[in-house]
């Protein structure tokens, strides 16, 4: 019980949340770019959304090995599933791994990196309210909806920017529902983490995902093209991104409310338009007044949101 209390103590102070969900923000925004570089290693087309869905399983697959191994190393013990975490275990994977990605990569497929790390930031404001309006997880303010508000109104000013002034329902849209589907999984995570390790949660959730997502793009005719020591290891940098970030990420919501941990996330579009500028060539979009102003939104939403649960 005092190793337990000393564990919580510990994961509730400032520069262990700071720290650690600035770290898992900074993997997943390095996703979007490595994701699409990824899809030329491997020789997948933009179209070829079977190709795509095997891809996401390979990664899955081998994340969810790494966060078991990791975990047992870390625990001094083999992580195995606990008594009745069978199903909490395969709906957070229909959730996190299969839903979200399946709709993640495919949009991807047909945005820019940039586009897609900023209109992910919804999943911030999606989580806050699912956890407070429909899991009474916590309280939700008039001043954290303001914040709410603000932050989507930079996600919907991004899709003004560019040459098309529209949003593309297999590109955009789809990102934008993976968004949900992960802000469902993080409040899902918290209350299935009370009871269970959320590293062994976050293992054999992408385990089981992974395989899902391998036998889809299987059935439909997906194929990898070429291999490369830098394709496996652009698929190896993605496994691990999963592996860490999300486990690291169960670990701040099990002993975080769900909005002090959420609120980081707007750094994911800011690293995610860094990065992308860097590896992907969109230094236009990614430094466009549109883009600057919707970044500045995102982060005066969190702020606001964040500033909130200070003075409670």
């Amino acid at each position: 019980m005092k190793n337990e209390q000393e564990k919580t103590e510990w994961m509730q102070k400032p520069v262990v949340v700071w720290l650690g969900a600035m770290l898992c923000c900074f993997l997943w925004g390095s996703a979007f770019p490595c994701i699409k570089i990824g899809y030329k290693l491997w020789e997948i087309n933009s179209l070829d959304t079977a190709s795509q869905i095997l891809f996401a399983g390979m990664r899955f697959l081998l994340a969810g090995i790494l966060a078991i191994v990791l975990g047992s190393m870390l625990e001094r013990r083999f992580l195995k599933p606990e008594q009745g975490a069978a199903g909490k275990i395969l709906w957070l994977s229909l959730l996190q791994t299969v839903a979200q990605y399946m709709f993640f990569y495919i949009g991807l497929a047909h945005t820019s990196g940039v586009k897609a790390s900023i209109i992910e930031a919804v999943n911030v404001f999606v989580a806050i309210l699912v956890s407070g309006c429909l899991f009474r997880q916590e309280t939700i303010h008039a001043r954290q909806m303001i914040g709410c508000l603000i932050g989507f109104a930079g996600v919907v000013l991004i899709n003004l920017n560019g040459v098309d002034f529209h949003m593309q329902a297999n590109g955009e849209g789809f990102i934008l529902l993976s968004t949900i589907a992960y802000a469902f999984s993080s409040v899902f995570l918290k209350r299935y983490s009370a009871k269970h390790n959320p590293v062994m949660l976050s293992g054999y959730q992408f385990i089981a995902g992974g395989i899902i997502l391998i036998l889809c793009g299987l059935l439909l005719g997906g194929r990898m093209g070429a291999v490369s020591a830098s394709a496996i290891g652009i698929l190896v940098y993605l496994a691990f991104v999963s592996a860490v970030a999300y486990s690291l990420w169960g670990l701040l919501l099990k002993y975080n409310p769900v909005s002090k941990v959420a609120v980081f996330g707007f750094m994911n579009p800011v690293f995610g338009v860094i990065l992308s500028a860097w590896l992907l060539d969109e230094r236009e979009q990614a430094f466009g007044v549109l883009s600057i102003i919707s970044l500045a939104l995102v982060c005066v939403g969190i702020y606001i949101v964040n500033k909130r649960n200070e003075n409670c």
